[in-house]
């Protein structure tokens, strides 16, 4: 089922809609004794980038403040453009971040121990620490390392670009932390929604899986009452949220999460947005991957490249049903085990990926038969509508 905006504040009109309410609902629900309930908890969205999804965040914290008082507490590229890095270009020694502590996002935050929240996130990523100075609105980073058998620590440290998106991301973890725990009169107690848009940019694979499962976890613990919507163009993030919210019981309520999953895109730089709904089948990212494979499957023109593209679509599968192998995708089927070492084979060859080395009739037939068996287990729609 898929319904059409005119505009992303038409859009974001719709979430608040889905999403308000929900809680009141959820207790005339249980006073009755059903568990049917009309209003959602969480809203996933998958969007490919230039759809609008920061606007979309923007406009929906906009309308959070037309009665003159925010409840949005929102994580986008504007999030991000509050830390500014100053290199310090003469010394070349005394390197920090600048944070902007004009903005609401930093209110209230010196002395409350923010530092403490921060780093049992980061360190889940990250070797490197980090000391905040809120007179001077500059963070600095620090790491210990062994020299010699001694301890030593480097001071004012540069760090990487993915690393720096991984501090930011985790501040306001720790700033979201305290939003889903807060009680009325506490500082963030005017948070009745989080709105997240595109929190992996810089990361691979490992740490993306590893975010996701982690900013799960933290919001299924709410102790509140918090409604959330997340945006992202990661389909591999967008998966593991979708599973990870999927059936699950949230703490503040003991209620069974109520969640709603999109695909938002607009057709040949149209203005009308199309708001796609996934049901209850995961959206998977190698949706275009699959159709190109098939392409080349009926084509003939097969290569190592081929082989190398298939596994990775097989094992991102896997991950997503909680599988460590991408056999799993075979389960029950009596090649099983062949599929599986031929497409190791073919994918530790001694070939660059970068070379389009041909395979031969053979290969050809056994990567049909694969490609086949993993479409027919899992029958995804690669028509160009999506």
């Amino acid at each position: 089922m898929s319904k059409q905006f005119r505009s992303l504040k038409s859009l974001a009109r719709k979430l608040r809609r889905d999403l308000k309410g929900v809680h009141a609902r959820k207790k005339t629900a249980k006073r009755k004794g059903t568990t049917k309930v009309n209003g959602n908890d969480f809203v996933l969205i998958f969007a490919h980038n230039g759809v609008g999804k920061t606007r979309l965040s923007m406009d929906f914290k906009e309308l959070g403040k037309t009665t003159g008082r925010r409840d949005t507490l929102y994580f986008n590229a504007f999030t991000e453009d509050l830390f500014d890095w100053e290199n310090d270009f003469d010394g070349d020694t005394e390197r920090r971040i600048r944070f902007k502590s004009r903005s609401h996002f930093f209110d209230g935050l010196d002395g409350m121990g923010i530092e403490d929240l921060i780093r049992p996130h980061l360190h889940r990523y990250s070797d490197f620490n980090f000391a905040i100075n809120y007179p001077d609105s500059e963070v600095r980073f620090f790491r210990d390392v062994v020299v010699a058998g001694k301890s030593q620590r480097l001071e004012d440290i540069k760090i990487s670009r993915g690393e720096e998106n991984l501090f930011i991301w985790c501040f306001f973890l720790a700033i979201l932390q305290l939003a889903t725990e807060a009680q009325k009169g506490d500082p963030y107690d005017w948070v009745k929604y989080v709105y997240i848009d595109d929190p992996i940019s810089s990361l691979d694979e490992h740490n993306t899986i590893a975010l996701a499962s982690d900013l799960a976890a933290l919001l299924k613990n709410a102790t509140n009452d918090v409604k959330v919507v997340i945006s992202t163009h990661h389909g591999l993030f967008f998966n593991i949220m979708f599973n990870e919210l999927k059936g699950r019981w949230s703490a503040s309520t003991s209620d069974n999460i109520n969640k709603k999953s999109y695909i938002l895109h607009r057709h040949d730089g149209s203005a009308t947005l199309t708001l796609q709904d996934t049901g209850e089948s995961p959206f998977l990212h190698h949706v275009a991957a699959l159709r190109e494979l098939q392409a080349a499957a009926r084509s003939g023109e097969l290569t190592q490249y081929h082989c190398n593209s298939l596994r990775s679509i097989l094992e991102k599968t896997a991950i997503f049903f909680g599988s460590q192998h991408f056999s799993m995708c075979f389960d029950g089927l009596s090649n099983k085990q062949l599929y599986a070492r031929f497409l190791n084979v073919r994918s530790h060859a001694k070939y660059s990926v970068f070379e389009p080395v041909p395979l031969h009739a053979a290969e050809k037939k056994m990567f049909r038969e694969i490609l086949d068996a993993f479409v027919k287990r899992y029958p995804f729609a690669t028509a160009q509508t999506l």
